[in-house]
């Protein structure tokens, strides 16, 4: 195959990948993500694009110290911001076959 003709391929394959990455993004802004602390009763839902909070939920056994609601508020926030990494990360593994890309989303 000429330099030409591998040049081409790989400009289809790019434009594949984007068109596919372009799929994803729009799959996550769709997708929620729920993070929990204190056992499931402070709870709080991101999109799977980790720019939108959707839902803070507070359980009828939330604490009720103001401290330990903070601190559970945060490791809910938390959680979810993992979950949402996590999904990110694995929905752009199936594009790139688990290879680890900067700068793709």
């Amino acid at each position: 195959m000429s330099g030409l003709g591998e040049m081409g391929n790989l400009l289809k394959q790019a434009q594949e990948m984007q068109r596919q990455l372009d799929a994803v993004r729009a799959e996550l802004r769709t997708r929620t993500v729920e993070g929990l602390a204190a056992g499931g009763a402070v709870r709080i839902e991101l999109s799977a694009d980790r720019q939108e909070v959707r839902a803070v939920k507070l359980l009828p056994a939330h604490p009720s110290d103001p401290r330990q609601l903070e601190e559970a508020l945060l490791a809910a926030l938390r959680d979810a911001l993992r979950r949402a990494a996590d999904t990110e990360r694995e929905a752009i593994g199936r594009i790139t076959g688990g290879v680890h890309l900067p700068g793709l989303l």
